[in-house]
């Protein structure tokens, strides 16, 4: 059984950001939270909510998420599904005593709303979502989306993008504001004229099978704090939970082979927003008090499909 027990703002992993825990008491892994860039925390485990886009699903996954304990809620434009969260969490939120601070609630500008629009494509997500901001606000992509471009004017759009991100960040529309799926080029890009705020979150695919360290290594020199998704392999995939050094892994802890995912990117300091829809998987993904060996960690890293450069 893994439990810490450290005092008021001790640094509980060792990397650039700083992961704290309250009390001297006893802190269970979903109750940790990660130092951003901003200064503002948040947690190292959230909900992916990608394919939820039905009212009832909506508001069972939720409900189910809130009393496990989840208190990240990750959403994008692309989902049409932040009405419904934001339905849900109007109901939802009293009934386990909680507030809008209590929850940290991501969503994402879609494609092709990239450029001048971005700032009122937030404002329109604020409005689906029944919220005056939200927590992180991320680009979802560096691609644009429904014009032909060439390369150096979808550069323009993503620096128009990120110019009115930075507006809407001083206007108190959104507390931190991020990438997804940038790599290190795009990074790179974005660095050299960032407009005084750095991108707190750069969320991108990351798992055992498919992890790009030089990028891993190019956010932490950076502060950047690096969120997964498609920890579990994403829909349809079963290759990961499938894989028989992650099945021995899991079998050898006592652990089901999502654990034992969920439980290696959290291991690296690296944020994870698993999907789930029954109250079984939800409780067990964020169910994290464990930790795997040294050994099984380096069997874990050994499994990446990306080629070598």
């Amino acid at each position: 059984m893994f439990s810490l027990n450290f005092s008021l703002n001790f640094v509980l992993m060792s990397s650039l950001f700083l992961i704290k825990v309250s009390h001297q008491e006893t802190v269970l892994a979903k109750y940790v939270k990660v130092e951003l860039n901003s200064g503002d925390l948040m947690p190292l485990i959230g909900l992916g909510t990608s394919r939820l886009n039905e009212q009832e699903l909506v508001r069972n996954s939720l409900d189910f998420a809130l009393a496990s304990g989840y208190r990240l809620i990750d959403s994008a434009a692309v989902y049409r599904n932040e009405e419904l969260i934001g339905k849900a969490l109007k109901e939802l939120l009293p009934k386990y005593n909680l507030t809008r601070k209590d929850v940290f609630i991501t969503t994402k500008l879609a494609p092709y709303d990239q450029g001048e629009t971005a700032y009122m494509a937030l404002e329109r997500s604020l409005k689906n979502l029944n919220t005056d901001y939200v927590d992180l606000y991320l680009i979802h992509s560096p691609r644009v989306v429904g014009v032909n471009l060439s390369d150096s004017q979808i550069s323009q759009r993503r620096d128009q993008s990120w110019q009115q991100l930075v507006r809407a960040k001083k206007n108190g529309l959104t507390k931190n504001i991020g990438v997804s799926n940038y790599d290190i080029e795009h990074l790179s890009e974005l660095l050299k004229n960032d407009h005084a705020v750095k991108p707190a979150v750069n969320q991108v695919k990351w798992n055992p099978h498919y992890h790009q360290d030089d990028l891993l290594r190019f956010c932490q020199k950076e502060g950047i704090l690096l969120q997964a998704y498609s920890s579990l392999g994403g829909t349809g995939d079963k290759d990961l939970l499938n894989d028989e050094e992650i099945k021995k892994i899991a079998s050898k802890l006592g652990k089901s082979p999502a654990q034992v995912l969920l439980r290696w990117a959290f291991q690296e300091n690296i944020a994870v927003i698993p999907k789930a829809r029954s109250k079984e998987h939800l409780e067990q993904n964020i169910d994290l008090n464990f930790i795997i060996p040294e050994a099984d960690m380096k069997i874990l890293n050994s499994i990446n499909r990306i080629p070598l450069p």
